[in-house]
């Protein structure tokens, strides 16, 4: 499933296992947001450590130009972007590593519950700087 030299595999791993877990359960065919209180749900009965819709800032040079919700930030380190779509598009790639690069995370899964059989997605931040003062808040 993921290489055991991916930096986070094991987590990753355990919030794809959920995913998929859900996806077995429920199939295709519903809303983004009911697969994301499906998982939120999964992810608790695991011991995943999250925060749902964790708000987080987005900077333009230094200047705070608004805010962005991401599904779930996992442990303060994984960004989680859900879609509930036919088939992943290159856009949704682009838009979970740009909120990768937002937030400064090294880490993400873009997850399609839309699809017949689950996809996921494991993102890198090429740009990653830890510029970070520590990881964001789980509440």
């Amino acid at each position: 499933m993921i290489k055991k030299d991916y930096k986070y595999s094991e987590l990753t791993s355990r919030i794809i296992g959920c995913a998929m877990t859900v996806h077995s359960e429920m199939g295709n065919g519903f809303q983004e947001v009911i697969y994301q209180r499906a998982l939120e749900i999964e992810m608790a009965d695991q011991g995943i450590l999250f925060s749902r819709e964790h708000e987080m800032p987005v900077f333009y040079k230094k200047h705070p130009i608004g805010s962005r919700r991401v599904d779930f930030l996992v442990e303060g380190v994984i960004s989680v972007e859900l879609k509930a779509i036919i088939e992943l598009q290159e856009v949704h790639l682009a838009q979970a590593i740009n909120y990768l690069e937002a937030y400064d995370l090294e880490v993400g899964l873009l997850i399609n519950f839309g699809a017949k059989s689950l996809q996921f997605k494991r993102l890198t931040n090429k740009s990653f700087k830890q510029k970070n003062q520590g990881n964001p808040k789980i509440t």
